[in-house]
């Protein structure tokens, strides 16, 4: 049986991801390796925890002996790297942290591995590495990147280890780039959960500028199916691009979820825009479709209503996660002087 080790299994796209792999593949093992920072959650996992094929480690990828450790205890073949900071807002707060995080737990993960033995490497990135689109086209896996934020910076930097780790060592590697993920579980801080929590608690919806900042949106899994594809049929030393082909202004995104809630948009807060703010994100996914057949499947506006119901089913766990170091981060970054009406 082999067994496949997800870093930040327990998060958001990586739970999701986890329990795909877990019902695709019978004969699959996984070991989650997790720190638990706070958008990590051990309930997101908690109908695979029972699951004798399944494993969950609590530890830091910055940690070297302890990912050494992992890495030497279970005859792991592949490993699918999701574990990072992402989140943009904290990360023109405190860079640092994302370059610890992103790079330097990436350069730590790929260094056990390689002495590990692992045969397949997967680098999970984000569509942000490629920067800021004009009013048409899309970016491919040939666009140049140009990262605006720390955030985008330290997953550019973390690609460009990646790619060397594969030229220089030959280590099996392949990097996806994704679009916007929303779905059940995703932390409050990001757009749509932010906006449904908000709007359910009738708290105004901050909006940076003027709201027209343009996302392609795909569903967590689908995301999730197309890494399964990567893992299982994408060629060494690619870039795939994944997108939902679902471009929406961020605006018009709010006004939907205002509309399936029954909310007045005068709940609608305009704030002062964020540095640094990528205009319009777009993504050609036509390579991961021709060479392995993915789609995506979830309709944006089926998948939004779904995903705002699974929110309001699960109201008590978007309090406990919305509390504390959430609500303290959120209070600082709204508040002296960020609104403008």
């Amino acid at each position: 049986m082999k067994t496949v080790l997800v870093t930040g299994g327990a998060g958001f796209i990586g739970s999701n991801l986890v329990r795909l792999i877990l019902a695709e593949e019978p004969d699959t093992r996984v070991l989650t390796y997790d720190l638990l920072t706070y958008a990590g959650n051990l309930d997101n996992l908690r109908d695979c925890l029972e699951d004798p094929r399944h494993d969950f480690v609590r530890g830091d990828i910055c940690d070297r002996e302890a990912v050494t450790e992992v890495l030497g205890s279970g005859n792991i073949s592949e490993v699918i790297h999701l574990a990072a900071e992402s989140h943009v807002d904290r990360s023109i707060l405190g860079p640092q942290g994302f370059a610890e995080t992103n790079v330097l737990g990436t350069v730590v993960l790929l260094e056990a591995a390689r002495e590990a033995g692992v045969k397949r490497f997967i680098q999970v990135s984000t569509d942000e590495v490629y920067g800021s689109l004009g009013s048409a086209g899309s970016f491919s896996e040939e666009s140049p990147l140009a990262p605006s934020s720390p955030y985008s910076a330290s997953k550019a930097a973390a690609d460009h280890f990646v790619e060397a780790f594969g030229r220089t060592f030959g280590m099996e590697v392949l990097i996806t780039r994704c679009s916007n993920n929303y779905g059940p579980c995703q932390f409050p801080e990001k757009l749509i959960p932010l906006m449904i929590r908000n709007a359910m608690n009738d708290e105004p919806l901050p909006v940076y500028g003027d709201g027209l900042q343009v996302r392609d949106w795909i569903h967590v899994s689908d995301h999730s199916g197309a890494l399964l594809a990567v893992l299982r049929g994408g060629r060494p030393g690619e870039v795939y691009n994944i997108g939902g082909g679902n471009e929406r202004t961020n605006l018009e995104v709010i006004r939907s979820v205002l509309r399936l809630l029954g909310k007045p948009e005068s709940l609608i807060c305009h704030i002062d825009d964020r540095p640094g703010h990528d205009r319009r994100y777009a993504m050609d996914a036509s390579k991961i479709q021709a060479e392995l057949g993915w789609q995506a499947g979830v309709g944006f506006e089926q998948g939004l209503e779904d995903t705002i119901q699974w929110y309001m089913d699960n109201a008590g766990w978007l309090d406990s996660v919305a509390t504390g170091e959430y609500r303290d981060f959120y209070s600082a970054w709204y508040s002296g002087g960020r609104t403008t009406g």
